[in-house]
């Protein structure tokens, strides 16, 4: 197994499906076909307690791959489902609070840094990672090209993590390793057809291995 630790690693963001026992499948079958750092699971449109549901079901089959289990927004969510931590998409206010409220104990991370004033502040707050994009950004086949140059300016610059969203295309990661960033959130490039997903956790993987940049020790 070569070192993933010393280049860009994968996040998974849940996809959109109402069914919780598919839902499980789908990202366990993904979950072991490579290297995951962690999957954010986002609300989308259900219910708090719907939401709950699912987070208990898909928490532990996260945690039994070995990636970080982060509940998109609802701290009580995540507290009740046993999650790693939080993914926060309000801005720094609403991340300070949560970081606050949370750390060490739980990862929090996220805060929406839509330019560089808002992620100096954001940065200011200390989370785990800063995240550009919106984890439903991935609406083109490439990452948005305003993400990659706030990562390419972050990375050379700042030592807190930062998450990129990618596009709908798997080679996307690629765009995003190249700009010195730790991670790459994908969602569609991943999920778009269910049955896929396996082969396209291990292709990005593959492509990762083979031509990220490695980041000094």
């Amino acid at each position: 197994m070569s070192n993933v630790e010393n280049r860009c690693r994968l996040v998974l963001v849940v996809p959109d499906m109402p069914d919780l026992a598919q839902r499980s499948k789908v990202l366990a079958d993904a979950l072991r076909a490579g290297d995951v750092a962690s999957v954010i699971l986002p609300q989308y449109g259900l219910s708090d307690a719907e939401f709950q549901q699912h987070a208990e079901l898909l928490v532990p089959v996260i945690q039994k791959a070995g990636a970080a289990a982060l509940i998109e927004g609802d701290t009580r969510v995540a507290g009740r489902a046993k999650a790693d931590g939080l993914h926060i998409v309000g801005g720094p206010d609403v991340l300070g609070d949560a970081i606050e409220k949370h750390t060490p104990k739980l990862i929090v991370g996220g805060g929406n840094a839509s330019d560089r004033h808002r992620a100096l502040e954001i940065g200011e707050l200390r989370p785990d990672y800063v995240f550009f994009g919106r984890t439903d950004g991935d609406i083109k086949p490439e990452p948005h090209p305003k993400n990659l140059a706030l990562a390419e300016w972050w990375a050379s610059m700042i030592e807190i993590p930062c998450v990129v969203m990618g596009g709908t295309d798997p080679q996307s990661a690629l765009a995003v390793a190249e700009t010195g960033a730790e991670f790459v959130a994908l969602r569609l490039a991943v999920f778009d057809e269910p049955e896929q997903a396996p082969a396209v956790v291990a292709a990005v993987n593959a492509l990762l291995d083979e031509k990220a940049p490695r980041f000094e020790d």
